[in-house]
């Protein structure tokens, strides 16, 4: 689902890499709790602050799967009950194998973002 909204909106992977590079050094945009980070995203060609804003279960050092984006533009942020969604989501991943992970991008579930 976040795969196809970033080939959609054209979203490079370097600019995902980034955001969790940033991340990885203790700059995250904002901390939605239960292991779901805010991180803001470039528009090629544009700066962060006029781009995406990704939803991320993030725990550092070990994980980090983008759950949700959207545009600034489009909406100020997400719903209660949306962001508990991803919350559930974000633990059930932390609470997942390596195993189980890589059968998911096997299985196209999940996709890995190289650069």
């Amino acid at each position: 689902m976040f795969g196809r909204y970033a080939r959609r909106e054209r979203i490079e992977d370097k600019n995902l890499c980034e955001a969790i590079e940033r991340a990885e050094r203790g700059i995250i945009d904002a901390d939605l709790g239960g292991g779901v980070i805010k991180q803001r995203v470039a528009r090629t060609g544009q700066g962060r602050s006029s781009g995406y804003r990704m939803l991320v279960a993030y725990r550092c050092g070990d994980l980090a799967v983008f759950l949700y984006g959207f545009a600034k533009k489009e909406r100020d942020n997400i719903e209660d009950d949306d962001l508990e969604s991803l919350r559930n989501i974000a633990a059930d991943l932390f609470g997942s194998t390596a195993e189980c992970l890589e059968k998911q991008v096997i299985e196209g579930r999940l996709q890995e973002v190289k650069l």
